[in-house]
């Protein structure tokens, strides 16, 4: 475990998958990360790479060879290197090896850069291509906040609040994971001069019932912030995911947490031709360059 701090914030990151562990506001003496509960879900801030949820049949092709590859993929399995540290950062860096180009056929070096600004945590993505021709990846963030993260408040005092009006259209999993065919509104249809109309609202009130059908998942949305409150507390804390077209909501069936999840990919979709190439929301790198990514959480 490491730890970064400055006057604000304390945080401690895991070496293996450079998960974030920790999130304490010194000021509120309030920890704002999930404990990693193994009776619900003994993880924490799994980082998502070389894909972001599940492919068909866990498994995938690329120029005409076929590999197996587990949901979320296999950087939360490993222990990264730490690259530098100093008071309010730290840099952690994972290098493709031996064993994962059996299963993710592509050189690379991948870094998770942590850093306190005041009350707010950075967290930056680093993927090089060290190989010879394009590189074709998936890359997102899983953190789990608690709720409620005060003393005598429930759940359902909680809700996501996004910073522009959302239809809030979900793409549902099927029991496999996989993207189906159609969204579905997740509230807030109503019928106009005999059409059915999906309204418009800025606030997702949270339930344990809303995730007991899998994650919410969300494509375009026309926000890049949400923020997680409650009316009967004076505390919260916004989330930025700008720059990551795709964004999941999730929590482990009657847990007491949220995940908010900024992805740069998705899961497979049932009709999808398991070509890695063809992935929808799959990322291309030509070789030598570097794609960067941030997401951010500020605590009020």
């Amino acid at each position: 475990m490491y730890t970064i701090e400055n006057e604000y914030l304390e945080v401690t990151i895991d070496a293996k998958g450079a998960e974030l562990a920790s999130l304490y506001h010194k000021d509120h003496d309030i920890e704002y990360m999930w404990g990693a509960d193994p009776n619900f879900w003994g993880k924490s801030s799994p980082v998502l790479f070389p894909i972001v949820g599940g492919l068909k049949e866990n498994s995938y092709t690329f120029n005409g060879e076929k590999y197996n590859l587990l949901r979320h993929g296999f950087a939360r399995d490993y222990v990264f290197e730490v690259e530098d540290h100093w008071d309010d950062g730290i840099s952690f860096l994972l290098r493709s090896d031996e064993n994962t180009v059996k299963i993710y056929p592509f050189t690379f070096e991948f870094r998770l850069v942590y850093e306190l600004y005041a009350n707010l945590l950075s967290v930056t993505y680093h993927i090089t291509n060290l190989g010879e021709n394009d590189m074709y990846f998936s890359v997102g963030g899983h953190p789990a906040f608690v709720v409620p993260f005060e003393e005598g408040l429930s759940y359902d005092d909680f809700y996501l609040e996004f910073e522009q009006d959302e239809k809030l259209m979900r793409w549902p999993l099927s029991e496999q994971g996989l993207i189906l065919e159609e969204p579905e509104a997740l509230f807030g249809e109503k019928m106009i001069d005999e059409e059915l109309v999906v309204e418009e609202t800025k606030t997702l009130p949270l339930t344990k019932e809303l995730f007991h059908q899998d994650a919410l998942v969300f494509k375009a949305l026309n926000s890049t912030t949400v923020t997680l409150k409650s009316d009967k507390s004076e505390h919260s804390l916004r989330f930025d995911f700008a720059g990551f077209p795709f964004l999941g909501i999730w929590a482990a069936k009657n847990a007491d947490f949220v995940c908010i999840e900024p992805w740069c990919g998705i899961a497979d979709s049932v009709t999808h031709t398991q070509e890695l190439s063809e992935k929808e929301g799959i990322n291309i790198l030509t070789a030598g360059d570097v794609f960067e990514r941030a997401w951010a959480v500020k605590l009020s």
